[in-house]
């Protein structure tokens, strides 16, 4: 009868899995037609066995089991088995390598399997084969189908724990119920027919609750989280296509999954846990889980090989069906080539997919095969695989982040409660996952959603910005926006899936499914993934294709580990994601907020689930041979990614609170330890000043070896690796930028920008990098290059107004400056003058810079012994624009280059035609540096530096003076809405250190000043306060007690030191081009006529041109070439790495250096076409030899001694001088001085007002007096000229007992410690200049239209220092000394003075006596004659 049939496959699964069952008693309990079994234990190795999964079950219980079988109405009513209340516990497996050791070889497994098949087959065969003649076969065949095809399994309060570490993970589901169903998805009676080869199941789950706890060491929950999911609801509906009645498998397989709406929430304590559980599916998903013994390394094809084995002998014992472990013999195939590269889930997911559809089509096992049948039909050719589609979409999901604190009850021994507060929720809209499958040679993964935000809300670390009474409004809460919204898109999220009414799967038609990777990526591209939607859009795609089709020949080399194979099978990964338009807004209370997920993920740190595996070389590598080198070649696989992100916006707003120094040290790895309590009244300010970035378009595109190992061994074995070889052993890496550009903008009081004012025009950028792998493989081939980067920029604008810069700055310190924040940088002048209304004019426009950078191109890279860099700017430019009473700008050049300055250091030029400079002029700058990775190494070639500097031309005009002095007006705004508190009020401890820190919010208070008698008994030095401190700096750090103690001399000898080790064996080529300065008295715009920045051109025409030129102090620095001992000059860009003709092997051996230095020369440009020169071109040539011997000393501390020598041969010298050159150089410095005292008094007031109460309230805290018990270092010595280490009187008063000036360190004591301490300095420089000309020129006052001119002539000079450690000498020598005046009068020329123009002489020559004792005039001159 029908019992006879289906009671045995009901029979087999439940005593399968189930312990303690007598088969008798279930037997008869079946045929009655209802079973009940209660509490049941599960048998978890069978589980285990079969799962394969890499956990392991602790315990597994059924609290009741029901069956119901309907004997009458088999062939209309469904089969019911019930399944109330179910509880599984897994964890992690300890020991995974057992199971890889356990592997074996493949045939070994593969034997024991099918012992194990063989075995099982017979009983199962004899136990389960009745026939019985009443009943065709046919009939039961199709019979038992429609059975198994509607069974419906209820499962009510399904119970899952996973426990690991101090984790638990439950997750609970009130009631899952599978079943059949129809056409349009209602529950129905169904079968497939040959009209329609489909089946439809739906499976609901109610009430789905996830939690995630924290357990104490005892394994106890001391107190419970918010559940991550609370009562989620979710459908998946399943379609099954097969070709034909007799499919033993469907061919197409399609589970889709709908959750309506998805609330996860996630407190600070379970942030660290929820990230181990989403490591866990990321390890498992690559195969990575498990750890490796030393010595031996993971082969995770076995662990695959082993699984699919086994899961096909447990289809054989259940079903007795040979068909399917055929077609597993054609998966071990692929299984075997993912050597390195397991699929890890999806390969054990993929196997599953014979036990979960196909428990319908075993029942043919049951009408009489035998094991001959089954072991020729074992042999067959393996099934078609066939095509899986799994999706999960979700309408809207939000994530929660909430902040916990404990409240104690009242009762002691009651337990502490949580209290959470939300503080950050993402919103997503239209979420869609779809994997797309076909055996192994096909995976595709595609990840999309519609439209995402994320919110703000109550308060953050006691700062109340969103509270509910704050009114404030959802688009300030929202920071982050992408995409679009569900109603303005529609349903396109859905497309194709089962819940798509209009799918081809609910429209009656056969689905088409595109697995050619051509015609896959030509079909969805980032365009069609963008349209469908809008957010964010990700394509994974893998795929492999077996060339050679004779895979099973090289089974055995598969196995065994060689790469043979890399030719045969072509595998792809491709990966491309695109980020839709979004905009991201950056406020206070957006980054604290996400600076404190950061923190609560990183408070609980856990072991990471991989290690990385010891790169060491195997040393029994085999070479291939040419053949296979050839294959090889033909093809490498790799793992392409691609990353686009469309239309980004972001806008940092200028802080309006900042508690990041509570946030910052414990990102930093620093554990911050200080109890933080904050209790601020917030209030927003408005308008709000921010900077806004936005890019068109980023690109990164990176390809890393899919088998970088074995490749990279096999590859630095060779003994001549090609380029495409090379090229695949590397990591790269490119990223272009396109359209960024950045402004100021300001939100007011009703939430809208004003318009942005541009900083920085659009530019393009890109950079490309590569990296490596296992550079510990490559120790023998010192050429490699290890990193390698390029950057490029074709060119950069950069334009700001000095209220614009004021702004920048307001808002990089209102982030840098931890503490007190105050808006009295940003006053309602600054703001009207920054962000100036439309149509309305300005009573005094600001001038703007605007500076430039073209065609930079940067490359670095580094071998294992070298490092270099090599790179080009093409030019440079800096302009005024100021704005004139017509309207218009006018534009005034300030910096250009290059710029052609060779003929510019004498005035012949103004008088020559001038070419334009051309397009093709060589590169400002181009330089290639190269230094050893580790300067001590005995091969060392030392370090190499080659710059060539072209020509700069610069104009200091008075427009860029107009610029700097800008102040704005110091009222602050009536409509700005000041904080009522300062923000942040903490606790003391934290208050002192906040004071310390405080910029621009303490009133300008009176300077305590500490007189010297006040402290003059302290024996300790401190070092001197000055102005030029960073202001980050408190003043504890500056009075550093052993930094204090030491002088300036050994300072000074500690950098001669560091420079020393810097250029001992530096091969130096230095070339730079003159650079010419004009310092006009008013501005020079530039004229439409020639071309835009040119300086030069600019001057040339003022001069001829216009008639008012102002007066211009030219000054024409020198042309400098340095060129160290040895070395021949070579092209300034090289290609790196690179190998100099005479590299430095010895420290020292690269001196002297030969400096040379020529075109010195200083002219004035006066109105009326009239130039002056005030010093004649000139230029030196000189010697720089440095010698070094290291001192006798112990440790690490042993200094060196150093002789250094420079000699210097000047050129004759001439300058001239006249009244309206004395008259300019008044002008321009009186203008200077005035510009130079308006800024000083500016620093002055901002600096005292931060630092006053500093320094007079916190100073006795210092560290000084707590460690020594002195009084307080004098801080009068602060002087706003003095640098930082420079001494003043007070740090060289040693204290003595009665005096503070009491002298008590002696000569010797302190030579003998300079020297002993810090090595000794030698210092010897001589100069020698043959003739010094100056001429002095001035009208005469007692005859119009006569001049006189007074020279003097100095001859023969020479100076030199000697500088030892306990002498200084310095030697002068003068040949002759001359002063003689000179008369001109109209039309006659130049002609000596009275008395022959002798005022003074040093000459042997005779003097006529007579003439100068006339005059007794010069009688007193006598004495000084001679």
């Amino acid at each position: 009868m029908l019992e006879s049939y289906v009671t045995p496959i009901l029979m087999s699964y439940v005593n399968r899995y189930i312990k303690n069952l007598k088969p008798s008693d279930l037997q008869l309990s079946l045929w009655g037609g209802d079973v009940v079994l209660s509490k049941l234990e599960l048998k978890l190795d069978v589980l285990e066995q079969e799962l394969k999964l890499p956990f392991t079950f602790l315990s597994g219980h059924i609290h009741e089991l029901r069956i119901h079988v309907p004997w009458t109405k088999l062939g209309s009513e469904p089969v019911v088995i019930t399944i109330n209340t179910m509880e599984c516990i897994l964890k992690l497996k300890d020991g995974i390598q057992d199971d890889h050791e356990s592997c074996g070889s493949n045939s070994t497994n593969r034997s024991t399997t099918e012992n194990t098949k063989s075995s099982l087959k017979p009983r199962r065969i004899q136990q389960a084969a009745p026939t019985d003649p009443d009943l065709p076969p046919g009939y039961v065949q199709s019979l038992i189908r429609r059975v198994v095809n509607n069974v419906n399994i209820v499962i009510n309060n399904l119970i899952l724990k996973y426990v690991e570490d101090d984790i638990v993970l439950s997750v609970n589901i009130t009631s899952a119920e599978c079943y059949t169903v129809s056409e349009l998805w209602d529950r129905a009676f169904m079968d497939i027919s040959a009209t329609d080869l489909v089946l439809r199941k739906v499976i609901n789950f109610s009430d789905c609750t996830v939690c995630l706890d924290k357990r104490n060491a005892s394994g106890k929950i001391e107190f419970y989280q918010d559940p991550l999911l609370y009562k989620c609801s979710f459908r998946t509906r399943l379609h099954f296509t097969y070709d034909n009645l007799n499919s033993k498998m469907p061919s197409v397989i399609k589970i889709h999954t709908l959750v309506d709406s998805l609330k996860l929430s996630i407190t600070d304590q379970q942030l660290p846990m929820f990230i181990r559980i989403m490591q866990l599916g990321i390890a498992l998903y690559f195969g990575e889980i498990g750890s490796f013994k030393d010595g031996e390394t993971e082969d995770p094809s076995c662990y695959n090989k082993d699984m699919l084995g086994n899961i096909a002998g447990a289809e054989d014992e259940t079903r007795i069906d040979m068909q399917f472990p055929a077609q597993y013999k054609g998966q071990e195939l692929y299984s075997q080539q993912d050597d390195e590269q397991s699929q890890g889930w999806v390969s054990w997911a993929w196997s599953l997919v014979p036990a979960i559809v196909s428990y319908d089509d075993g029942e043919e096992d049951y009408l009489g095969n035998d094991p001959a049948s089954t072991m020729l039909q074992q042999k067959a050719p393996s099934l078609k695989d066939p095509i899986v589609s799994v999706g999960f979409y979700c309408t809207k999901a939000t994530v929660t982040f909430k902040l916990t604190e404990m409240q104690a009850e009242n009762s002691y021994y009651s337990p502490q409660k949580v209290k959470s507060k939300e503080v950050l929720c993402w919103e997503q809209e239209g979420t869609t996952i779809e994997a797309l499958m076909m055996g192994e040679p096909f995976f595709d993964c595609q990840l999309g959603f519609v439209g995402c935000r994320a919110l703000c809300l109550k308060g953050i670390m006691g700062v109340k910005d969103f509270e509910e009474n704050m009114n404030r409004s959802e688009a300030e809460a929202s920071f982050f926006i992408c995409g679009e919204n569900l109603s303005t898109k529609g349903l396109t999220y859905l497309t194709n899936s089962l819940f798509d009414y209009r799918s081809p799967e609910n429209n009656g038609t056969r689905a088409e499914f595109i697995l050619d990777s051509a015609h896959h990526k030509e079909t969805y591209t980032e365009i069609a993934g963008m349209q469908r939607f809008g957010a964010f859009y990700m394509d994974y795609l893998y795929t492999t294709e077996n060339t050679s089709g004779k895979g099973s020949a090289n089974q055995q080399d598969f196995s065994s580990g060689k790469n043979e194979d890399l030719g045969t099978v072509q595998e792809n990964s491709t990966k491309s994601l695109v980020v839709g338009p979004l905009d991201f807004r950056l406020d206070s209370s957006a980054v604290h907020r996400i600076l404190k997920m950061i923190v609560c993920a990183l408070e609980h740190e856990y072991e990471p689930y991989t290690r990385l595996k010891p790169e060491i070389k195997e040393e029994n590598e085999r070479i291939l041979n040419p053949e296979e080198l050839v294959s090889l070649e033909e093809y490498i696989p790799t793992r392409h990614t691609s990353i686009t992100l469309l239309k980004c916006t972001c806008t940092i707003f200028m802080a309006e609170f900042n508690l990041l120094d509570y946030l910052l040290p414990v990102i930093m790895g620093e554990k911050n330890s200080s109890n933080f309590m904050n209790t601020t009244n917030f209030q927003t300010l408005r308008p709000l000043p921010s900077i806004q970035i936005l890019m068109d378009k980023i690109n990164l595109e990176y390809s890393v070896p899919m088998y970088a190992e074995h490749l990279v061994h096999m590859v630095s074995s060779l003994s001549q690796p090609s380029d495409n070889l090379l090229h695949y052993c590397y990591v790269h890496c490119y990223l272009k930028i396109f359209g960024f550009q950045a402004g100021l903008t300001s939100l007011d009081c009703n939430g809208s920008y004003c318009l942005p004012v541009p900083i920085i025009p659009s530019f393009s950028t890109a950079v490309y990098g590569k990296l490596l792998k296992l550079p510990t493989c490559w120790t023998k081939r010192s050429q490699i290059v290890i990193t390698e980067g390029i950057f490029e920029l074709p060119n950069l604008t950069i334009q700001a107004t000095r209220a614009q810069t004021l702004l920048l700055q307001a808002i990089y310190q209102s982030w840098s400056h931890i503490g007190n924040i105050s808006s009295s940088g940003v006053n309602e002048a600054l703001m009207n003058e920054v962000f100036q209304t439309v149509g309305v004019k300005s009573k005094n426009p600001l001038p703007t810079l605007e500076g430039s950078i073209q065609n930079v191109e940067l490359k670095y890279c580094s071998t294992s012994l070298v490092k270099c860099a090599s790179g080009t700017m093409g030019s440079i430019k800096i302009c005024a624009k100021a704005p004139v009473d017509s309207g218009k700008e006018k534009l005034i050049p300030l910096l250009q280059g290059p710029s052609d300055t060779k003929d510019l250091h004498s005035t012949k030029w103004l008088n020559e035609s001038r070419k334009p400079e051309s397009l093709l002029a060589p590169d400002l700058i181009a330089f290639t540096i190269q230094v050893p990775q580790y300067m001590d190494y005995c091969h060392s070639s030392g370090a190499v530096l080659l710059c060539s500097v072209q020509g700069f031309a610069i104009n200091i005009d008075p427009v860029l003076y107009t610029w700097l002095i800008y102040q704005p007006q110091k009222r602050t705004s009536r409509h700005m809405q000041q904080p009522m508190i300062p923000v942040p009020l903490v606790t003391p401890i934290s208050k002192r250190k906040e004071d310390e820190l405080s910029v621009g919010s303490a009133p300008l208070a009176k300077q305590q000043s500490y007189q010297a008698s006040e402290y003059a008994s302290s024996p300790v030095k401190t070092k001197t306060l000055t102005e030029s401190r960073p202001l980050s700096v408190p003043v504890k750090a500056m009075l550093n007690i052993s930094e204090g103690s030491r002088s300036p001399e050994e300072k000074m000898k500690e950098f001669i030191g560091v420079v020393w080790n810097a250029v001992k064996s530096l091969t130096v080529q230095l070339d730079v081009q003159s650079c010419c300065v004009f310092i006009p008295n008013d501005s020079l715009p530039s004229p439409s006529t020639i071309v835009s920045g040119d300086i030069p051109g600019t001057v040339r025409s003022w001069y001829h041109g216009q008639t008012s030129m102002p007066g211009t102090l030219v000054l024409c620095l020198p042309q400098i070439k340095i060129i160290s001992a040895g070395h021949k000059c070579m092209e300034p860009l090289q290609e790196i790495p690179f190998v100099i003709p005479r590299p430095i092997l010895e420290e020292g051996d690269a001196f002297p250096w030969t400096i040379s230095l020529h075109h010195f020369s200083i002219y004035t440009l006066l109105g009326k076409q009239m130039t002056l020169c005030l010093v004649e071109p000139m230029g030196c040539t000189s010697t720089l030899a440095v010698t070094s011997q290291k001192l006798i000393g112990t440790g690490p501390d042993a200094r060196h001694s150093f002789v250094v020598c420079l000699h210097v041969d000047l050129e004759s010298l001439e300058i001239k001088c006249c009244n309206p050159q004395v008259q300019l150089f008044y002008e321009l410095t009186d203008t200077m001085n005035k510009v130079w005292n308006k800024i000083q008094k500016r620093g002055n007031l901002s600096t005292s007002s931060a630092y006053s109460e500093t320094m007079a309230g916190h100073v006795p805290s210092s560290p000084v007096r707590s460690s020594v018990g002195t009084v307080p270092p004098d801080t009068s010595t602060c002087s706003p000229s003095a640098d930082i280490g420079t001494t003043t009187e007070g740090d060289s008063i040693q204290a003595g007992d009665e005096s503070p000036f009491s002298d008590s360190v002696t000569l010797e004591q302190t030579t003998s410690n300079i020297g002993g301490s810090s090595g000794r300095v030698s210092l010897w420089m001589q100069w020698v200049l043959p003739k010094i000309t100056m001429k002095l020129f001035a009208p005469d006052p007692e005859n119009k239209g006569t001049e006189v001119c007074m020279v003097s002539e100095l001859e023969d000079l020479s100076a030199s220092i000697d500088v030892q450690d306990v002498y200084t000498k310095v030697k002068c020598k003068i040949e002759s000394f001359n002063i003689d005046h000179y008369r001109s009068r109209p039309g006659e020329g130049w002609q000596s003075g009275h008395f022959e123009g002798v005022f003074l002489q040093c000459k042997e020559k005779p003097v006529p006596w007579g003439r100068v004792l006339v005059s007794g005039a010069m009688w007193r001159c006598l004495p000084f004659l001679y």
